[in-house]
């Protein structure tokens, strides 16, 4: 395999007329892929960052094989690559002198990249410690009972809780983000749709959100309930009305990243019907 079998690009409308169905073909495991373009389409790629973006397509016969994207200073994100293919590709972009904070991909994708890019610049990487398991949804099992309550969904008027929420989720997961009526537009949170579970009297208790329908798949992303209020069943309910939103809204496949670090939540979506796709990865370059 030759490192210019790696066609780049900085224009994401190009990008997406070349991978855009390779991507919408497996779009669970091209989700992130999916999900940035779009953001990227439809927002602009100013508002992510003063650097232009670069997206890379693999074709080798006249086929699409493989893809990645990057939005400087983010991590280079890559669809699932064999160990060829990810030198192939550190060859050309370390060629083309391009440097690199990290990468992000399924976990053997990741992994081979990682060392790939190390062989060719000397980079040293890093695990980092976050480890996710993309889920999809089979069927939805709803739990039973369900928590007292009910899911509302957050509109325009909600914008200022829905900075809030937003900003203690971060909070929780170490997001180094600033939140608010400044920021929001620039944030990966401002183009879900959020629901809130309240109990009777109104309390809000737990937040999930969703992205939009991409592809023909939704994926769920957040799910937050403060600590003090965990374990009352909020988060199961909160998750199963968003995936229930997700199916009529026409979605084929719901996913969803869950943290391997927090077993309960893991446990969760599987008894709500979501099974594992793959594990996830991130090394950071030094």
């Amino acid at each position: 395999m030759r490192p210019d079998d790696w066609h780049l690009a900085q224009d994401v409308n190009d990008f997406l007329a070349r991978a855009g169905g390779f991507l919408r073909g497996r779009p669970g495991m091209h989700v992130m892929a999916l999900t940035w373009a779009e953001r990227v389409r439809t927002r602009g790629a100013e508002a992510f960052g003063c650097e232009a973006p670069v997206y890379g397509v693999l074709e080798r016969a006249g086929e699409v094989r493989a893809a990645f994207h990057r939005l400087p200073p983010r991590a280079l994100c890559l669809t699932p690559l064999t160990p060829e293919e990810a030198d192939a590709l550190a060859a050309r972009l370390s060629g083309l002198g391009h440097s690199l904070p990290a990468v992000s991909a399924d976990d053997s994708t990741a992994t081979a990249f990682a060392e790939a890019w190390q062989r060719h610049t000397g980079a040293t990487p890093t695990l980092r410690d976050t480890r996710l398991r993309l889920y999809r949804l089979d069927a939805l099992t709803p739990p039973d009972p369900m928590p007292a309550g009910r899911g509302r969904v957050l509109g325009e008027e909600d914008l200022d809780q829905v900075m809030f929420w937003c900003g203690e989720f971060a909070k929780a997961v170490g997001e180094d983000i600033t939140i608010d009526a400044e920021s929001w537009a620039g944030t990966r949170y401002a183009d879900k749709r959020y629901t809130l579970w309240e109990t009777p009297d109104g309390t809000p208790v737990s937040i999930a959100g969703m992205n939009p329908l991409i592809g023909g798949q939704i994926q769920v992303d957040i799910v937050y309930t403060p600590a003090h209020l965990r374990g009352r069943g909020y988060a199961a309910a909160v998750t199963t009305e968003v995936s229930r939103a997700a199916l009529a809204a026409g979605a084929k496949d719901v996913v969803l990243f869950a943290d391997l670090a927090n077993p309960a939540s893991n446990a969760l979506y599987q008894r709500l019907g979501y099974r594992k796709l793959t594990d996830w990865a991130a090394y950071d370059f030094s």
